[in-house]
């Protein structure tokens, strides 16, 4: 059991926390949205007025926050994390954000003596609710066995990927694949509904051959029925297409097709649509063909 501060309440990071309540360990979360403090208190963990309280005596601490600028608010910025954290703590980011962002909490730990590890995850609501996501770490060897633990309360795959920011380009990577699997499962809907197709069964015997894929799994029932309550907005993952973009371009390297499905996420953002599931990219193929 440990003790753990825990800031970013939201879809995932709610269900994360409450996760690790019900594992053991004492959790104190702070969220700027009351009703996200209310749901831990709930779940059996501790409410926080601040970030300060939140960070106060924890042995490690927990960021699951929605963007880069949020997170170097919330832990480089006055009153942050950073501030309060004791030397020797473990910070460990679990937000989805830039590489370079990563960095720079990393080097800021670094002087104030506190340990980091960048470790976004990969799995949605549901993984989170399930204590099953996928968690890509980044950082040193020793911090990431120190973490372990708390991974595996939260996760069924993990894996340490490497240095500081590492973690970050691996979830770049699975974003860029999860947008384009699902304007691919989109594009097969609309082809087989177009043509007269039984959408439910010609995804069921897709689904059991190599295009087979964990979107199909998920999501093809509430994309058949053009349900699309959020587990993961749209809006978060325009945020994550311009990282993929960006990291490419610091690589030097080309991503044609992710080019392409990030203007299909901006197109869906811009109709209004960022609020939605990220499957609604569905809506945005159904207008390129006219239905």
């Amino acid at each position: 059991m440990q003790k753990i501060g825990f800031i970013g309440l939201g879809i995932m990071g709610s269900h994360m926390a409450a996760n690790l309540v019900r594992a053991g360990h004492d959790v104190t979360g702070y969220d700027v949205v009351s009703a996200s403090v209310d749901k831990l208190l709930q779940a059996g963990g501790k409410p926080a007025p601040d970030i300060a309280s939140a960070v106060s005596g924890a042995e490690v601490i927990i960021t699951m926050l929605p963007d880069s600028p949020q997170v170097s608010e919330v832990v480089l910025g006055p009153g942050g994390v950073l501030e309060s954290a004791a030397a020797g703590v473990l910070l460990v980011d679990m937000s989805s954000i830039a590489p370079e962002t990563s960095l720079a909490v990393a080097a800021g730990g670094a002087e104030r003596g506190v340990r980091v590890l960048d470790a976004p995850v990969s799995g949605g609501e549901q993984g989170a609710i399930k204590a099953s996501l996928s968690i890509m770490v980044g950082g040193s060897a020793e911090d990431f066995e120190a973490a372990r633990q708390i991974f595996e309360d939260l996760g069924r795959t993990i894996v340490h990927v490497g240095g500081h920011g590492a973690g970050q380009t691996v979830k770049a990577a699975n974003q860029l694949m999860v947008a384009g699997i699902i304007s691919l499962v989109s594009e097969a809907i609309v082809l087989l509904e177009a043509s007269g197709v039984d959408g439910e069964r010609g995804l069921e015997v897709l689904a059991g051959g190599l295009a087979g894929n964990r979107i199909l799994d998920l999501k093809s029932a509430s994309m058949l029925a053009r349900q699309f309550e959020p587990g993961f907005r749209i809006d978060l993952h325009h945020k994550d297409m311009g990282i993929a973009l960006a990291s490419a371009r610091a690589a030097g390297v080309a991503l044609p097709v992710t080019g392409v499905v990030a203007q299909l996420v901006a197109a869906a953002r811009a109709q209004g649509n960022g609020s939605l599931d990220h499957s609604a990219l569905l809506k945005v193929v159904e207008q390129l063909s006219g239905r």
